[in-house]
């Protein structure tokens, strides 16, 4: 298939650039089986899935080439060796306290909100423990805030929640925006924007940027 951005290729991984509205993994049914990493299996039949994006966030998404690669690779994720940073616009004036633009931490624990699923809640009772970092990206904007984030722990809709939790939701979040605030942009703005790993075979860290489409 087409319409795969490529950032990198070798021997043991890819980086492909996923646009907004596509999901990563196939879901369920006929109509959900066109998505990220099959579009890269019909190009690189050994790829693999390391990890994912929600369907409604944009950036760069790793593809393990082969079992080897990606058991290197899943366990660099799980050992915190891999960092990740996003771009996000989010509704209000959100300003940093800290000095010189220093990095905040938001430590809400969070799970899934069975009962209305694919939603993710805060839960001091059933949460596990998740940590994002954030910081200014920009000046605010009217009564929009641009900031970068570096989530910590990898929990479904991590960053969208805890925006949410501290009173400024990503813009255009169709499940944790309220409607005016999804009506603010055409799409959720958060981007994957920048990614570092240890290469699979190499071991030294590689560093990867996609610019931010918004």
């Amino acid at each position: 298939m087409s319409d795969l951005t490529l950032i990198h290729e070798d021997d043991t991984f890819i980086v492909l650039d996923k646009p907004a509205g596509l999901l990563a993994v196939p879901g369920k049914g006929p109509d959900k089986q066109d998505c990220l990493s099959a579009r890269a299996q019909a190009r690189w039949p050994d790829a693999l899935v390391v990890h994912r994006l929600d369907m409604a966030t944009s950036g760069l998404v790793v593809m393990a080439r082969g079992p080897q690669a990606q058991r290197e690779l899943s366990r660099a994720f799980e050992t915190r060796q891999v960092h990740k940073r996003y771009t996000a616009v989010v509704a209000g004036t959100l300003n940093n306290p800290l000095p010189d633009n220093g990095w905040n931490t938001i430590d809400l624990p969070l799970t899934i909100d069975w009962p209305n699923r694919p939603r993710s809640i805060v839960s001091a009772e059933l949460g596990k423990p998740s940590v994002t970092r954030w910081r200014l990206a920009g000046s605010p904007q009217g009564n929009t805030t641009r900031i970068e984030l570096e989530p910590v722990t990898g929990r479904t809709h991590q960053l969208r929640v805890h925006l949410q939790a501290i009173g400024h939701p990503i813009l255009g979040d169709a499940l944790y925006a309220t409607p005016e605030q999804q009506a603010l942009a055409p799409r959720l703005l958060l981007h994957a924007h920048a990614l570092a790993l240890p290469h699979p075979r190499l071991g030294e860290t590689i560093a990867f940027h996609s610019p931010c489409p918004f």
